[in-house]
C-alpha cells in the first residue's frame, strides 16, 4: 500500500513514482551501466568471475530496492539492505579488499543512477517546477538510501573481517604449533607450509618471546602492537615477522634475518627492546637457519622466557647466548628445589641483601676467570688486593671453603645471578 506523502505533495509523489516506474523498465540497462562503471573505477570489487557475478546481482538488488522505495514512497530508514549486498561485503573482507573500495563503489553507482534519473525526468517533459521538485525528491531518497546501505555493508564488512582474521590467525597458529611439534618435512612441503603460514621457513630465523605487563588489556595490546610494528625494520630483509599470540599479553615472534648479518640484527633487536619502555620484555633465541633453526631458536627463546619470568626482577632482554642463561634455564625448572639447594650450597651468602649480592657477584666473576684475582679485578675494575679482600669476605659469609665443592658453588651463584630473589632467602 502506498504511504501518504509527507513533505512532497501528491503531484510530486505521482510524478516521482512514474519516473521510477520507467526506470524499472530499464532495469537491465541501468544495472549493466552501473556495473560497467563500478568495475572500471573499482576493479577489486569484481576481481574474478564469481565476484563479478556477485557484483552484478548486488547492483541489480540495490537498484530494484532503491527504485521501489522511491516508487512507493517508503522511508529510507525502513529499507533493509539486500542480503546479497551484505554477502558481497563479506566476500570482499575475506579477500583483503579495502573497505574504502567498497564505499567508493557505492558512490560511483549512485552517480550513474542519478544520471539515469535525470535522463528520465528530462524525457518525461514535466513542468519545470514539478521536474525540479521530482529531482529533489529522488535525490533526497537516493542519497539517504546510499548513505544507509553504505553503513550496513561497512558494518557487515568489518564484522566479517574480524571473524575472518581471527579464523585465519587461529589456523596459522595451529599450523605453526604443529610445525614446532612435528618431525622433518620434505622440501616441497616446506614450500607449501611457507605459503600457508606466510613466512619464509628456509631463511635464518631469530625467534623471540615478547610480553607486556602494561595494566589493562587494551593498553597491553597497543604496547605490543607498537613494539612489533617496528620489528621488521631491524632486519635488512624488511620482511614481516611471524607473530603468534599466546594470550593477550604474550606473543611468539620469528624474524627472518640474513645469516651473514644475524649477529648485527640481533644487536639491533636487543637495543630496540631495551628502548621500548618499562612494560615490554623480550626473550631471544639464537639466529639459526632452516626448519631446524626455526624450531631450535624458538626453544631457546622459551627457555630464556622461563628464566626471565622465574626471576623476581627480570632483565629487560634475556637472550639464549647470555652467559649462563641456557644452563640456568635447565637448572631452574623447579624453583622451589633450586631455592633449597642454593641455600644449602651458599649458606648465609644466599641472602637477599645488597651486600650479599655484591659479594656473590664478586665470587662468581672470580670463579669464572679461573680463580684469577688479576683477571677478575680487571673485569670488575678492582685492585688485586680489593679482589682478595672481597673474595675472602664472600667465603667467610658462606661459612666454609669453596675448594671441595667449587662446581656446586659456581652453579648456585649462576642461579642467583639469573633468578635473584626467587632462589634467595629473605634478609634476617
Amino acid at each position: 500500500m502506498t504511504r501518504p506523502p509527507s513533505t512532497a505533495d501528491a503531484a510530486v509523489v505521482d510524478a516521482t513514482a512514474a519516473v521510477s516506474g520507467r526506470l524499472d523498465q530499464r532495469l537491465s540497462e541501468a544495472t549493466r551501466a552501473i556495473q560497467d562503471l563500478v568495475s572500471r573505477e573499482s576493479p577489486d570489487l569484481a576481481g574474478d568471475a564469481p565476484l563479478a557475478q556477485l557484483l552484478r546481482e548486488v547492483v541489480l538488488a540495490n537498484v530494484e530496492t532503491c527504485f521501489a522505495a522511491i516508487r512507493h514512497n517508503i522511508p529510507v530508514a525502513e529499507v533493509k539492505a539486500p542480503t546479497i549486498a551484505l554477502e558481497h561485503a563479506r566476500r570482499l573482507a575475506q579477500r583483503d579488499v579495502a573497505v574504502n573500495e567498497l564505499v567508493r563503489g557505492y558512490r560511483v553507482a549512485h552517480a550513474v543512477a542519478l544520471n539515469l534519473v535525470l535522463d528520465e525526468i528530462r524525457a518525461a517533459r514535466l513542468d519545470p517546477e514539478l521536474a525540479l521538485r521530482v529531482v529533489e525528491q529522488m535525490s533526497m531518497i537516493s542519497f539517504g538510501y546510499i548513505d544507509q546501505m553504505s553503513q550496513h555493508v561497512v558494518t557487515a564488512y568489518q564484522e566479517e573481517r574480524e571473524r575472518w582474521l581471527e579464523n585465519r590467525n587461529a589456523r596459522r597458529a595451529a599450523l605453526v604449533r604443529d610445525l614446532l611439534d612435528g618431525g622433518d618435512i620434505a622440501g616441497q612441503d616446506i614450500d607449501a607450509m611457507t605459503l600457508a603460514i606466510r613466512y619464509p621457513l628456509q631463511r635464518c630465523h631469530l625467534a623471540a618471546v615478547v610480553w607486556s605487563a602494561t595494566p589493562g588489556e587494551a593498553d597491553r595490546s597497543a604496547a605490543l602492537h607498537r613494539f612489533l610494528g617496528d620489528l621488521a625494520e631491524m632486519s635488512p630483509l624488511r620482511a614481516e615477522p611471524l607473530v603468534i599470540a599466546v594470550d593477550d599479553a604474550t606473543v611468539w615472534v620469528w624474524l627472518p634475518v640474513p645469516q651473514s648479518d644475524a649477529a648485527e640484527v640481533m644487536g639491533r633487536v636487543r637495543a630496540h627492546a631495551e628502548a621500548a619502555g618499562e612494560h615490554i620484555w623480550m626473550a631471544i633465541g639464537a639466529p639459526l637457519p632452516g626448519l631446524d633453526g626455526f624450531r631450535r631458536s624458538h626453544q631457546q627463546a622459551l627457555a630464556a622466557h622461563r628464566v626471565a619470568t622465574g626471576s623476581a626482577a627480570p632483565q629487560r632482554v634475556s637472550a639464549a647466548d647470555d652467559d649462563g642463561l641456557s644452563a640456568a634455564a635447565l637448572l631452574g625448572a623447579d624453583l622451589d628445589a633450586a631455592r633449597a639447594w642454593v641455600n644449602e650450597v651458599l649458606g648465609p651468602l644466599a641472602c637477599a641483601t645488597e651486600g650479599d649480592e655484591r659479594l656473590r657477584g664478586t665470587l662468581r666473576v672470580f670463579l669464572g676467570t679461573g680463580s684469577s684475582f688479576k683477571a677478575a679485578g680487571e673485569k670488575l675494575h678492582y685492585h688485586v688486593n680489593t679482589m682478595k679482600y672481597r673474595v675472602r669476605r664472600a667465603v667467610e659469609r658462606r661459612g666454609r671453603p669453596i675448594d671441595e665443592d667449587r662446581l656446586d658453588v659456581e652453579i648456585a651463584l649462576l642461579l642467583c645471578h639469573w633468578y635473584g630473589p626467587s632462589v634467595l632467602r629473605p634478609p634476617d
